[in-house]
């Protein structure tokens, strides 16, 4: 590694005017957290969710949460349609409703041919994970809720201070559109300008992680470390990715051995090794369980972690949110999780990837004519 990393996490301000934070490298722990949380709240209860599937874990969360609405607490669900498709269309809804529950889902799974404006957006799914109780508390990461996800090596994170309130107002101003509200809630920013909660909208001008997180690959001078489960960059990110390398800075990405989806997206990320490799990018497949984390650390002076995957739909066609921070002891904690899985991954050399077979190229090369629809 380019640069020694202390794996004792660092420790945290206590400053009221602060953000607080406690990393999770386990759907475990952060299920764990994230329900007792829910258990002790006094107010509100706001999960913002991509995948929700009703299964022992999600009927658990359910429970809580209505005994918590039972009590007077405003407990809001919005959930992917597509995502969350085992639940789109049943009677959850209702019984929901029953429990003092309010649940919306994002867009349809059946498009409108006759409203212009909604025929495309049918694409542009809510792949945001947010959770925030009381105000006061907040979670994001790559977490979703499904039991078949336990063992997956997963990023969370859990926070309190300013930017919970910039999280609280992402998920409202979601919320309002998913009504079709207007106007929407006027949009906040968080008191410590050391953390913010960015998001990507679908629209030019308005994908404000990928530029965030371009500007922050171009001014690398050591390091960037990456974990992603998918990976089917844009040109514009490949090329930043590429000349990072070229200038000397120490590129190393973290994918996993197989992904959860089709093989597809496998083949998809592994057209693009040829390249990579070329430009001294170092290249790490996670062996064992799938690592479905989402995060990225430049220089130890900026880090982002949240529900962004590295391919053309997150980049590109999907709502987006991230924490995107300047903060050492966070960015030195994350990058103190990606020394450990590299250490449980196998690293791809280019001498290795020349000796493939012939029909693989072909197909690697085949998978990028459509990349733009990965």
């Amino acid at each position: 590694m380019t640069s020694p990393i202390d794996q004792t996490p660092a420790p945290q301000s206590s400053t009221p005017n602060k953000t607080q934070w406690e990393l999770y490298a386990s759907n475990e722990e952060a299920w764990a957290a994230m329900i007792a949380d829910c258990a002790t709240a006094q107010k509100s209860i706001d999960l913002e969710q991509f995948i929700f599937v009703n299964d022992d874990l999600g009927k658990k969360l359910i429970d809580i949460c209505a005994e918590r609405a039972s009590h007077g607490v405003k407990v809001r669900f919005l959930w992917d349609a597509a995502g969350s498709f085992t639940i789109f269309g049943s009677d959850l809804s209702s019984e929901l409703r029953k429990k003092g529950i309010e649940l919306h889902f994002w867009r349809t799974l059946i498009p409108s041919y006759f409203k212009v404006p909604n025929f495309r957006s049918w694409y542009l799914r809510n792949h945001r994970r947010t959770l925030v109780i009381d105000n006061a508390i907040a979670y994001t990461g790559s977490i979703s809720v499904r039991d078949s996800m336990k063992s997956w090596r997963d990023t969370n994170a859990r926070f309190e201070g300013p930017v919970v309130r910039e999280m609280l107002n992402a998920f409202d101003r979601m919320w309002a559109r998913a009504k079709d509200q207007k106007p929407l809630p006027r949009r906040v920013r968080a008191r410590d300008r050391e953390f913010r909660y960015i998001t990507n909208y679908p629209s030019p001008g308005r994908r404000h992680i990928y530029a965030q997180l371009i500007e922050a690959l171009r001014s690398a001078r050591k390091y960037v470390y990456i974990t992603t489960p998918y990976f089917v960059p844009t040109h514009r990110l490949l090329r930043v990715i590429k000349l990072a390398a070229h200038r000397g800075v120490d590129v190393q990405i973290i994918l996993p051995e197989r992904t959860d989806h089709y093989p597809t997206l496998d083949y998809a990320a592994r057209s693009y090794f040829n390249t990579l490799l070329a430009s001294r990018v170092r290249i790490f497949l996670y062996e064992g369980t799938i690592i479905h984390s989402k995060s990225i650390i430049v220089d130890g002076e900026w880090a982002t972690v949240g529900s962004m995957n590295l391919d053309s739909a997150s980049l590109l066609y999907n709502y987006e949110a991230n924490i995107i921070t300047t903060n050492a002891k966070f960015a030195e904690e994350l990058s103190a999780h990606f020394v450990r899985d590299i250490q449980k991954s196998k690293e791809v050399t280019r001498e290795e990837w020349s000796k493939r077979f012939f029909t693989e190229k072909i197909l690697f090369a085949a998978i990028r004519l459509i990349k733009k629809f990965l």
